[in-house]
């Protein structure tokens, strides 16, 4: 994934991602996992840029391993709703989480999505704070239905932590 800003003003940033064609869902690794690549706004940018690209496309097995462990992972139903609850956090402050089940979070919108291992909970997961559409009652006791986030930089930072909340599933003190 290559991100820029709008004016120049920072860096391009060659991002690993992972598009999946059953929700079209644009899932982004955590900086943490795979290093970014920055490349500043000066001069001839466009070899920096390949070779950057190049760098990046040589961790894509670990990638490929990653998930494959995610994959591999069964998470209780304690686990899954802890790791709903943390993912929620990543995008609501408190006030906001009042009403926000994580049952609700935990819904799959699609067969494919339906399990209970990593993989499928990281993806459910960051269906629900992404595309939004997750009902609450607000303290007025009118329902409510979350945004979708449309922001390009909170894209990036909600995809970055999910990653990592998942990726501290596959530790063996996680949970």
């Amino acid at each position: 994934m290559l991100l820029n800003s709008h004016d120049g003003t920072s860096a391009y940033q060659l991002r690993v991602g992972l598009f999946r064609l059953v929700c079209l869902n644009g899932l982004m690794v955590s900086a943490g996992s795979i290093a970014t690549v920055r490349v500043a706004h000066r001069g001839d940018v466009v070899d920096d840029v390949v070779t950057g690209a190049l760098t990046l496309s040589e961790r894509f097995a670990d990638l490929g391993a990653t998930v494959e462990r995610m994959e591999r992972r069964v998470l209780g139903e304690d686990e899954r709703h802890a790791f709903a609850r943390r993912a929620l956090a990543l995008r609501f402050d408190d006030a906001q989480r009042v009403g926000l089940s994580t049952g609700d979070a935990l819904l799959p919108r699609r067969a494919e999505d339906a399990g209970s291992d990593l993989w499928r909970t990281y993806n459910v997961l960051q269906e629900s704070l992404l595309r939004g559409g997750l009902v609450r009652r607000l303290p007025s006791g009118r329902l409510s239905r979350t945004r979708r986030i449309s922001a390009i930089r909170e894209d990036v930072r909600l995809n970055a932590g999910l990653w990592d909340l998942a990726s501290g599933y596959l530790e063996p003190t996680a949970g």
